[in-house]
């Protein structure tokens, strides 16, 4: 295999910057969260066994943070880096947060449906900001601004799953107890990620960007 061949089958590989290889983390850390829940309600609910779900997300946000820093004052610019933080995202303050909630027992119909939702909202907020990101640039390139809330503020959410974890007022005993309206069973905690994924397509909340 020639030089040329080789550089062709690992382009890829050779167009990660540094603060792609930060993204691919926090995509790594909310993938693992996942499985992390998977093991524990195959494991039978084994306490230790869900708290490096919570611990990991939280590194899903320093992760988070430290590729957009790198990525301010680097030189190389990615051609990945927008989608493929949005990417990482959407995994890590998505669908992570969703899962867990619905491991911990929020898993009414009701409760699907409005965990679907959220995670609707934070794609489609993900999206729209690449989209718009252009539009919302001063003269120096920078966007001033976010268009509703940023999805990672869905880490909010898991602290108050932790806490509940830690007291024990998940399942059934979850705060504001469980309800059955027209057919399908619905926890009130859930409506937190309804407020959530509302908040993040909202057009209305401007939240300056740091």
């Amino acid at each position: 295999m020639n030089s040329s061949q080789s550089k062709k089958h690992f382009s890829m590989l050779r167009a990660y910057t540094l603060a792609d290889l930060f993204t691919l983390a926090n995509a790594a850390c909310g993938t693992t969260s996942l499985f992390i829940c998977l093991e524990y309600i195959a494991a039978g609910h084994q306490k230790a066994i869900l708290w490096p779900a919570f611990v990991l997300l939280l590194l899903s946000l320093i992760f988070d943070i430290l590729d957009g820093f790198i990525a301010r004052r680097g030189n190389k610019v990615s051609v990945l880096g927008a989608d493929l933080d949005s990417l990482a995202d959407i995994v890590s303050f998505g669908v992570a947060p969703a899962v867990l909630g619905y491991t911990l027992g929020l898993r009414g119909g009701w409760d699907m449906v409005i965990l679907t939702y959220f995670v609707v909202c934070g794609i489609s907020r993900l999206a729209r900001f690449n989209v718009t990101a252009d539009q919302l640039s001063d003269e120096s390139g920078k966007v001033k601004y976010y268009e509703g809330t940023p999805i990672p503020t869905s880490l909010l959410i898991v602290l108050l799953l932790g806490i509940a974890f830690a007291t024990d007022r998940t399942g059934t005993l979850f705060w504001f107890g469980s309800y059955k309206p027209l057919f399908w069973n619905l926890h009130p905690f859930t409506l937190i990620y309804a407020v959530s994924g509302s908040a993040m397509i909202s057009r209305t909340l401007k939240i300056p960007k740091i």
